[in-house]
C-alpha cells in the first residue's frame, strides 16, 4: 500500500467519479483506475462499486477512507513540523552548561537565540565539566559549554573563544593597588599565598593547579567550594587569592567584591568550547544556537 493509493482513493470517493478525480490529481484516467484496482487486490475488497453515471463506496471503502484521512492528515501534521524545524521556527535544543560559566554567559546568549528564534525550545543541564563530557558523549545533551582539554575522545568541539584568567585579592591585599598602578602581577609571586579554589571534580579547579604548578610551586589550599560565589566572596573577606576567569570575574554578583588583577605575560587562559558527541547530528537549531554562543562571546570579549 502506497501513500499515493490513499490519496487517490481519497479524491476518488470526494468525486464520485474517476475522470474529475483522474483530473484533479493530473494523472491519465486509465492510471487511476489501474492504481485502485492494484489496491483492492493487494487489500481483498472492493472499496468503490462501479455503476455507469457513479461510483459509489462500499462498507469497506467507507472504513478504508476514514482511515485514510487520518493517516493523510497526520503525514500533512508531520510534513508541516518538519517544514517548521528546518525553517527554525520550532525545535529543542538540550544544553550543557557548567554552573559557574553558564550563570554568566547564557544570560547574554539566550536573549539573543530567542530574538531570532522564539518558538525553538532551550532545555539547559547544568553540571559539572567531568560529567557533561559524559553526558554528552552518551547524547544526553545536544551541546554542552566546556573547556579545553576534553578527557573522552568521543566528543568532539567548536571553539568559542580564549578567556583570560584574572586574579582575585581581598581590597585590602598589598597586590590590591595595582588594579590602578598597570603593574602586572605574575603568578610565581603567589607562591606564599593561601588559595581558596573550587573542589575536585571541576574543570577550573584542576586548571588552577596546574597553572600554579607550571609558575613552580603547588598553592598552598586554605578553602574549597562548589560555588565560584562563595570563592570570590571568601577571598573579598582576606582569607586568601584565587584565579578567576575573566567573564566570571567582570560580573560579581555578592556584596563581598574581591579586587581583580590581570596577570603578566604570558597571560594565562582556557579556551571554552561548545562540544557534542562525535558523528551526532545537530539539528539546525542546535546549530543555530553553536553560532549565537560563538557570536555572543566574541562580543563579550571584544568588550
Amino acid at each position: 500500500m502506497e501513500l499515493r493509493q490513499l490519496q487517490y482513493a481519497l479524491q476518488i470517493a470526494a468525486e464520485r467519479n474517476f475522470s474529475r478525480a483522474a483530473d484533479k490529481l493530473h494523472i491519465a484516467q486509465p492510471s487511476l483506475s489501474q492504481q485502485l484496482s492494484k489496491l483492492e487486490k493487494e487489500l481483498g475488497v472492493l472499496l468503490f462499486q462501479r455503476n455507469t453515471s457513479s461510483v459509489e463506496l462500499t462498507h469497506a471503502g467507507e472504513k478504508f477512507v476514514e482511515q485514510a484521512q487520518i493517516i493523510i492528515d497526520a503525514v500533512e501534521l508531520l510534513r508541516q513540523e518538519m517544514s517548521d524545524i528546518s525553517q527554525l521556527r520550532t525545535g529543542r535544543v538540550v544544553v550543557g552548561s557548567m554552573p559557574i560559566t553558564g550563570a554568566h554567559l547564557l544570560p547574554h546568549v539566550l536573549p539573543a537565540f530567542k530574538t531570532k528564534y522564539a518558538e525553538v525550545e532551550i532545555t539547559l543541564l547544568e553540571d559539572s565539566s567531568m560529567n557533561l563530557e559524559k553526558l554528552t558523549a552518551s547524547g544526553q545533551t545536544d551541546l554542552s559549554l566546556l573547556s579545553l582539554p576534553l578527557e573522552i575522545p568521543a566528543l568532539a568541539y567548536e571553539v568559542l573563544g580564549e578567556e583570560r584568567i584574572d586574579l582575585a585579592v581581598p581590597p585590602d591585599h598589598p597586590l590590591a593597588s595595582r588594579s590602578t598602578d598597570g603593574i602586572r602581577t605574575s603568578l610565581e609571586e603567589l607562591r606564599n599565598e593561601a588559595f581558596i579554589v573550587l573542589k575536585e571534580g571541576q574543570g577550573f579547579r584542576k586548571m588552577t593547579v596546574e597553572l600554579c604548578r607550571g609558575a613552580g610551586f603547588e598553592p598552598r589550599i586554605v578553602f574549597e567550594s562548589n560555588n565560584m560565589e562563595t570563592v570570590q566572596s571568601l577571598v573579598a573577606t582576606g582569607m586568601g587569592v584565587t584565579l578567576v576567569p575573566h567573564f566570571i570575574a567582570r560580573a560579581p554578583r555578592s556584596e563581598f567584591v574581591p579586587v581583580y588583577l590581570p596577570l603578566a605575560d604570558p597571560v594565562p587562559s582556557r579556551t571554552l568550547v561548545v562540544a557534542y558527541r562525535r558523528g551526532r547530528y545537530l539539528s539546525k537549531a542546535a546549530e543555530a544556537f553553536m553560532e549565537t554562543f560563538k557570536t555572543t562571546v566574541k562580543e563579550l570579549s571584544d568588550e
